[in-house]
């Protein structure tokens, strides 16, 4: 079998992550993501349907990758999503920015801050203030260091893995470890 697994993980998951499940989970999915990028839209389910059948086996870390030479609204949406897990609505921000991924501006951002039920007068304050900027630099930074050239990227268990995100594939690889 061809060797998945490429680069190592520069930064390990640390407390600045946005992070849903258990630290000791045999398996730690980090996936580098653009909100903008269409492949990332498609991996969403994928990889959300793959934490609900591993459970507290499965921890899912989601680093920012925005590629702003080509994807305009993509750092707004990664500072807004940010932004949202100050409030604890980090998930349910990633999830409502994906699946609006053509309503990125910031009126939008802002509506979907609202809809979770954050004050929206205090989030676009914030976010006019450029919170959250440097967490996202900091998250590009790392996948840059990490071999990261194209979202999404995932790393399993430390190690860049190179293979098919498609659920099946995955899914089989994962099982393997």
């Amino acid at each position: 079998m061809k060797n998945l697994f490429t680069y190592e993980l520069e930064l390990p998951v640390n407390d600045q992550d946005q992070i849903a499940g258990p630290e000791n989970a045999k398996i730690t999915i980090v996936e580098y993501g653009d909100y903008e990028c269409p492949h990332c839209k498609m991996a969403m389910p994928i990889v959300k349907r793959i934490k609900e059948d591993y459970g507290d086996d499965l921890r899912l870390v989601f680093r920012n990758f925005p590629l702003t030479q080509i994807h305009k609204f993509a750092n707004d949406a990664a500072r807004a999503a940010e932004l949202a897990g100050e409030y604890d609505k980090f998930w349910e921000m990633h999830e409502l920015i994906f699946r609006n991924q053509d309503q990125l501006d910031i009126d939008h951002l802002i509506d979907y801050a609202k809809q979770l039920g954050i004050d929206s007068d205090e989030f676009s304050a914030r976010l006019e203030q450029n919170e959250k900027v440097e967490k996202v630099k900091s998250d590009f930074m790392s996948g840059v260091e990490s071999g990261v050239n194209g979202t999404p990227s995932f790393f399993v268990n430390g190690k860049k893995y190179e293979g098919s995100w498609e659920y099946e594939d995955f899914s089989k690889i994962l099982k393997e470890l």
